[in-house]
């Protein structure tokens, strides 16, 4: 069977002692013109298949081989294109709605962010995997052993995973941070090492903005837990204190009224996610107690939504007259001794009484002569 190829000529080319070889000497008579001829045209007709076989099977793998990856990135490209466009049903619901449910107005442009990583991922590697397969069927069809080059590139690939194991560790970090979309450009984030807000999500580094104004790059790879403060939605704690006899119920529905007022005020009306409650008494002191609110927020908005709150029901409870504190009761002490004890002896203490004739000096006696 013959070998396709440069390497399949040579082969066929070098002299063996089952064919014969052709003489790399200039013919000098007819005869050997003839000869050389003859032999020369044999050598062709016994090998332009395979030569045309091999060019042939290259074609094929290389036009395949596009086509595929065509194919393959498209396909990709309509999945992104799909993951990153809104449904209708999306569309219609409002920006709370929206934002509840992750996939509103504010989280369509984070949503095409992370769609666009994945595609550009997924486009890499079918790219590499598709035209690598290929440039290896090409040079096998060449007459290449493969088994040398498969064993360097094995080689190759573990000398390279060692000494780039921090980088690889940080990619596939990176990789799996923007699948799973645990955080975006724009959210809040707290990963143990900086906290800040989002600038840029890369494959390899995360930039953060922190809140003095200083940009963090953090690797992937190092970062341990993220907590994610733009998720979801917030808790704005408020702790509100009042006197020790005030009304309780009174107090909770004065604030629960308050609370649902600010609620629809703009801004707070898109800021404030249903009823605000009263948990209870938190603590209790000899002269007040103090109720711990609650209210669900925006992501990101529950600092100011406590600071509005605390700013109405301070407000709410001095047109109510509620005292945060009640006034302390001081019980009176007598001015003079308690009846039944003996006080100390003294100079303006009465005469008669007998600390006064103990004190008083003994009288010097006379001599008689």
């Amino acid at each position: 069977m013959f070998r396709s190829g440069p390497t399949g000529l040579l082969a066929e080319a070098t002299p063996s002692p089952a064919q014969p070889s052709l003489d790399l000497k200039l013919p000098t008579s007819a005869g050997e013109v003839s000869a050389s001829t003859k032999q020369a045209a044999s050598w062709l007709d016994q090998n332009w298949q395979s030569w045309v076989e091999g060019g042939v099977r290259i074609v094929f793998v290389v036009v395949l081989a596009l086509v595929l990856r065509a194919v393959v990135r498209k396909l990709i490209t309509q999945l992104i294109t799909r993951m990153g466009r809104a449904t209708e049903e999306e569309a219609e619901v409002g920006r709370l709605g929206g934002l509840l449910a992750n996939s509103g107005v504010v989280n369509t442009e984070r949503r095409q962010q992370r769609s666009e990583a994945i595609g550009s991922v997924l486009r890499s590697v079918a790219s590499f995997t598709i035209l690598g397969t290929a440039a290896l069927m090409v040079l096998s069809a060449l007459g290449v052993n493969l088994a040398p080059l498969l064993a360097s590139a094995g080689v190759a690939g573990v000398a390279i995973g060692f000494g780039a194991r921090n980088l690889v560790t940080d990619f596939l970090s990176g990789v799996f941070m923007i699948m799973e979309d645990q955080y975006g450009v724009g959210d809040e984030i707290d990963t143990g090492v900086a906290s800040g807000t989002v600038l840029e999500v890369g494959l390899r580094v995360t930039k953060l903005r922190g809140a003095g104004g200083e940009i963090w790059y953090i690797r992937n790879g190092e970062v341990k837990r993220i907590a994610n403060m733009s998720q979801g939605w917030g808790t704005a704690t408020v702790d509100v204190q009042v006197g020790y006899k005030e009304d309780l119920a009174r107090i909770e529905g004065l604030i629960t009224d308050t609370a649902e007022q600010l609620s629809k005020e703009a801004p707070y009306d898109e800021l404030i996610w249903g009823r605000a409650k009263v948990l209870g008494v938190d603590s209790v002191a000899t002269d007040s107690l103090v109720l711990k609110i609650e209210a669900r927020t925006t992501p990101g908005r529950s600092m100011q939504v406590a600071r509005a709150l605390r700013q109405r029901l301070k407000l709410a409870f001095d047109e109510a007259g509620v005292k945060l504190k009640d006034e302390a009761v001081t019980v009176a002490q007598p001015a003079g001794p308690v009846a039944g004890e003996i006080g100390a002896p003294s100079a303006l203490a009465d005469p008669a009484s007998p600390q006064s004739a103990a004190a008083k000096p003994i009288p010097a006696q006379q001599h008689v002569e």
